[in-house]
């Protein structure tokens, strides 16, 4: 017969207090309230595995439904805005800006704050390509003629 190993007491001595003595080894820990009739064998605060009560009703009588997304023009529109390719891009990105915020308009797409900062950085590029060719054509003119006449 052997018996239950306990283990040596901590250097400083037995840890219980005085009057109190070690729980038996051979019995669990008490649980705090008694397990209810109703409940079964099964103690705690939760259900036995696969006793779980019915999920909730949806609280929308009807499914959900996906949204559009974003109008593909108006990101297309915003790149060519940020990446304006000599130009090209600044011209494309308001051409695809102003087709893209009539077609968010149509659909019911989102991206039109896409489309509208497309348009924007686009017309700002082609600003920037007219005064370019303005101070181009001055530049070219006042080289020619060696003086500006005023």
């Amino acid at each position: 017969m052997s018996t239950a190993w306990q283990p040596p007491p901590p250097q400083g001595g037995d840890p219980t207090p005085p009057g109190y003595p070690w729980p038996p080894m051979a019995s669990p820990p008490p649980y705090p309230y008694p397990p209810n009739a109703a409940q079964g064998p099964w103690p705690g605060p939760y259900p036995p595995p696969g006793q779980y009560p019915p999920p909730y009703p949806s609280p929308y009588p009807y499914p959900a439904y996906a949204s559009p997304g974003t109008n593909g023009l108006a990101i297309a529109a915003l790149v060519l805005g940020i990446l304006w390719l000599y130009w090209v891009g600044s011209i494309l990105a308001v051409i695809f800006g102003h087709i893209a915020l009539s077609q968010v308009r149509r659909t019911g797409q989102g991206g039109r704050g896409l489309a509208i900062a497309g348009l924007v950085l686009g017309y700002v590029g082609l600003a920037l390509l007219l005064l370019v060719i303005f101070l181009v054509i001055v530049g070219v003119t006042v080289a020619h003629t060696g003086t500006v006449q005023g």
